[in-house]
C-alpha cells in the first residue's frame, strides 16, 4: 500500500491570553490508502486538533508551528484557505461528535446531502443529483430513502443523524476520512451499528480512515493501526495486535487495564492516577512520568525517544533502553525489546 498521508514532526499551538498550549507536540505519522487508523488519547491529548490541523479547521488562536503535512506526495503544509477548499470534501473528510451540530435544523436530510453533492459536482442535473442522494443514503445503511430524504434531523434518531452526516462526508468520494469520536453520543447497540458501517464503507470504497476516539474497546472492532497520544505527543504505535497483546508504554498499559473486560471478579474498576499535564507548561523530561508507577529518574529529566519494538511497532518509553530494568507489564507481553 502507497502513503496517501504522511505528517511529519507537526507541532500545533493556541496562543490565549494566558500564554502558548502546545496542543499538538512534533507529531508523526503516516496513513497507507484504504488503512484505518485509530488516534486513542484521553480528552485533551491533542487527538482532534491534530485532524482538524490537516484538514485547516483550526480556529484563528491556533497555528500550524513547524512540521510538514504531505498528500500523496504533495506538501500542503503551507496551503491558504482557497485551496484547501479545493481539497475538503474530494480529497478528505471529515465525520464530527455530535451529529446534530453538523445538520441544520432548517433543512431537510436530502436537501444537506444534496448540498454536499452540488459542492463537487455543480454540473450534475437534478434527476442525477436526486439518484445519487438515495444512493448515499442506501450507502450509509439508511432504509427506504425515498421517503426519508424528505424528514427533518429532528425527525431522525442520533444513529440516523450520523449515517445522515457520514452520506454527507461521502458525497465527494474523498480518499482519507476523518471520524473524530463519531460514536460518543450515541448508546451502545447504536455505537457498535455505526462502527460496523464505517468499516463495511472502508472496505467498498477503500477509503483510508483516521479514527479518533478514548476508547480503546472500540480500537478493536475498527482499526489496522493504532497511535495511541498523551499530553500532544504520540507515544506508541503499532497494529492493533501489537497494541492489545504486546504493549509497550505505561500509558498504554493504563489504557488496557481500564477496560470493564479486564476488570471482571474487581471490585472497582481501575484507574490511572493523577492527571494529564498542562500544555501550557509541559513538564520536562517524559510527560506522563508524574503518573506512572515504573517511571526512572530519567523520565524526569530527559524526554524519551522512539524506541523500536518491531518494524510497525514504537513506544516512547525508557523502559525499553537496554540499561533499563526488566519490568512485568500488567498486561500485554514483556517490555524486552
Amino acid at each position: 500500500m502507497s502513503e496517501l498521508l504522511e505528517v511529519k514532526n507537526l507541532s500545533v499551538s493556541f496562543f490565549t491570553p494566558e500564554g502558548e498550549v502546545q496542543a499538538v507536540r512534533d507529531v508523526s505519522f503516516s496513513l497507507r490508502a484504504g488503512e484505518v487508523l485509530a488516534v486513542v488519547g484521553e480528552s485533551g491529548c491533542g487527538k482532534s486538533v491534530l485532524c482538524k490541523s490537516i484538514m485547516k479547521l483550526l480556529p484563528p488562536a491556533a497555528r500550524i508551528k513547524s512540521g510538514s503535512i504531505a498528500v500523496n506526495g504533495a506538501d500542503i503544509t503551507a496551503y491558504r484557505e482557497r485551496d484547501m477548499r479545493k481539497l475538503r470534501g474530494r480529497l478528505f473528510s471529515m465525520v464530527f461528535q455530535d451529529p446534530m451540530t453538523s445538520l441544520d435544523p432548517t433543512m431537510t436530510i436530502g436537501a444537506q446531502i444534496a448540498e454536499a453533492v452540488r459542492v463537487h459536482r455543480p454540473e450534475i442535473s437534478k434527476p442525477e443529483l436526486h439518484t445519487c442522494v438515495v444512493e448515499l443514503m442506501a450507502l450509509v445503511g439508511i432504509e427506504r430513502p425515498e421517503e426519508r430524504m424528505k424528514l427533518y434531523p429532528h425527525n431522525f434518531s442520533g444513529g440516523m443523524r450520523q449515517r445522515s452526516v457520514m452520506a454527507a462526508a461521502l458525497a465527494g468520494s474523498p480518499s482519507i476520512l476523518f471520524a473524530d469520536e463519531p460514536t460518543t453520543a450515541l448508546d451502545v447497540t447504536i455505537q457498535a451499528q455505526i462502527l460496523d458501517l464505517l468499516r463495511d464503507i472502508q472496505q467498498k470504497l477503500g477509503t483510508a480512515t483516521v479514527f479518533v476516539t478514548h476508547d480503546l474497546g472500540v480500537v478493536a472492532r475498527v482499526a489496522d493501526r493504532v497511535a495511541v497520544m498523551y499530553a500532544g505527543k504520540i507515544v506508541e504505535t503499532g497494529t492493533a495486535e501489537e497494541i492489545f497483546y504486546d504493549p509497550r508504554h505505561p500509558y498504554t498499559w493504563g489504557l488496557l487495564r481500564a477496560l470493564p473486560a479486564l476488570s471482571r471478579g474487581r471490585e472497582t474498576l481501575y484507574t490511572i492516577p493523577g492527571m494529564p499535564p498542562t500544555l501550557l507548561d509541559p513538564p520536562r523530561g517524559d510527560a506522563f512520568a508524574c503518573r506512572n508507577e515504573y517511571a526512572l529518574a530519567i523520565d524526569y529529566e530527559e524526554e524519551p525517544p522512539m524506541f523500536r519494538v518491531t518494524d510497525t511497532h514504537y513506544a516512547a518509553t525508557w523502559l525499553l533502553d537496554e540499561r533499563a530494568p526488566k519490568i512485568t507489564p500488567p498486561v500485554g507481553g514483556g517490555t524486552d525489546a
